[in-house]
């Protein structure tokens, strides 16, 4: 039998809180009896319908409930990922996005805007250089509300014996976050949730800092705060794009649930990605009833039962070649099991915006988008082509790739269908792109494409 005293002493010689480390040890026992996180599709149900969230957004009674509750609302966003995807190595919130302005720019002024508390819940590695950009937002400070908080971190687990890892060249790399569903815990042990609910905050909007497009709707907060649920969840219409991702279901208890690719069995597969059988994705934008996460918590005595999503890694996850391990997470948006009364809404694509690639960055960074005076990011109302899809096959996978090529910004995309760009091509100034264009490197050199060019695809 794996012991798990070893867990326990690494992660309180790290500084760990002991309900970190209760959470980890529900979790290894997890491992330990052979759970794998999968959830077979005849254990569950699709989802047919949901409520649609447009239908709030001009209703006079909530508008009017979610504005009475603003001033008992906090903004909470997951602001914990280093954008090592993209080449980065500070948090992705501090990344240019739109304007001159960087995610966290535009994520304080929206806060500003609403006059409502933001908090991050940062990661070891983003909160020095986090809280130093929010420096520039002064009025952000509350006595009441702290800025941020720090998501806890947890030990590899080697696949072999489901002992510790050990990697000397780097013990750091022998550590993983726990997933976004560690802001249950984070938010207890941190004492922030108590605070909060004390000091008459009442909800909590929650969403990934790299996702634009979600920001408080009023009509959708009044809805919320007029239902009573304590937890609720903003879907989107799943896409062939999307077949690959976690979809809503639920239960044959009837209870809503979350299932990840990471927890369906291979058989099940293609059941998994018919969209027209799962209809619905979580867009990991939540709003949590803040009192009721509170009792939730109490009554498990700090620990939700959150489904496990084990996942297969190296140590170094650059070198396939050294110590295989596990790495157990939980999703954040999967906590809709553990409150009764949980409940989903269908929302708009605009409301479900990340920035996940290269190509996302170059679309939003163009004309596509406009930045509203309210600091959203919406898609232009010039635009009268459906969305812009954005191919890069070549060297711009990394952000620095990417503004080599595109040294004076991105070219104007309004008018165009589809801009696929095969190997190394760069703009110059005032560029625009029409159509449905492909252009392609040929030979070693480079292709550039001079100032003020018109491209005009098919």
């Amino acid at each position: 039998m794996p012991d798990f005293a070893p867990f326990a002493a690494r992660m309180r010689a790290e500084g760990l809180p002991d309900l970190a480390v209760d959470a980890f040890a529900h979790n290894y026992a997890k491992l330990v009896r052979g759970e794998t996180g999968l959830i077979p599709e005849a254990e569950l149900q699709p989802v047919e319908s949901l409520r649609n969230a447009e239908d709030f957004a001009g209703d006079p009674d909530l508008l009017a409930a979610g504005r009475e509750v603003l001033p008992r609302t906090i903004v909470l966003k997951l602001n914990g990922g280093l954008g090592t995807g993209m080449g980065l190595e500070k948090a992705k919130s501090l990344l240019e996005v739109k304007d001159g302005l960087t995610f966290l720019d535009i994520i304080a002024r929206q806060s500003l805007h609403l006059d409502v508390p933001l908090v991050l819940m940062n990661s070891f590695s983003t909160r020095e250089d986090s809280l130093a950009a929010l420096a520039a937002y002064p009025r952000l400070r509350r006595a009441d509300v702290p800025l941020d908080f720090v998501q806890n971190k947890v030990p590899k687990i080697r696949r072999d014996d489901l002992a510790p890892v050990e990697h000397p060249a780097d013990p750091s790399l022998t550590w993983c976050p726990p997933g976004h569903g560690d802001l249950y815990t984070a938010l207890l042990t941190t004492g922030l949730l108590d605070d909060l609910v004390d000091g008459g905050y009442r909800y909590a909007f929650v969403s990934n800092s790299d996702n634009l497009g979600a920001v408080i709707e009023p009509g959708l907060l009044g809805w919320f705060a007029e239902s009573g649920a304590p937890f609720l969840m903003e879907c989107a219409d799943r896409t062939p794009a999307d077949r690959k991702g976690g979809h809503l279901a639920r239960r044959r208890d009837g209870r809503l649930m979350l299932r990840e690719l990471a927890q369906c069995p291979d058989d099940d597969l293609d059941a998994f990605q018919d969209v027209a059988r799962h209809r619905y994705f979580n867009t990991n934008s939540l709003w949590l009833h803040l009192p009721a996460v509170r009792d939730a918590l109490r009554a498990a005595k700090g620990v939700l039962d959150l489904p496990l999503i084990r996942n297969g890694k190296t140590v170094d996850p650059r070198d396939k070649q050294s110590t295989p391990v596990w790495q157990l997470e939980t999703a954040m948006g999967s906590a809709i099991e553990a409150f009764p009364g949980a409940d989903a809404v269908r929302v708009p694509p605009s409301r479900f915006a990340p920035i996940k690639r290269t190509s996302d960055l170059l679309d939003v960074r163009s004309d596509n988008f406009v930045l509203t005076d309210d600091h959203r990011v919406v898609p232009n109302p010039e635009r009268r082509l459906g969305r812009c899809v954005v191919e890069l096959d070549g060297p711009y996978a990394f952000v620095d790739q990417l503004e080599a090529r595109f040294p004076y910004g991105p070219p104007s995309l309004k008018d165009c269908a589809r801009l696929a760009l095969r190997g190394d091509v760069r703009f110059g100034r005032g560029v625009t792109v029409t159509g449905a264009a492909v252009l392609s490197q040929e030979g070693e050199a480079p292709l550039q494409v001079p100032d003020g060019t018109t491209i005009t695809g098919s």
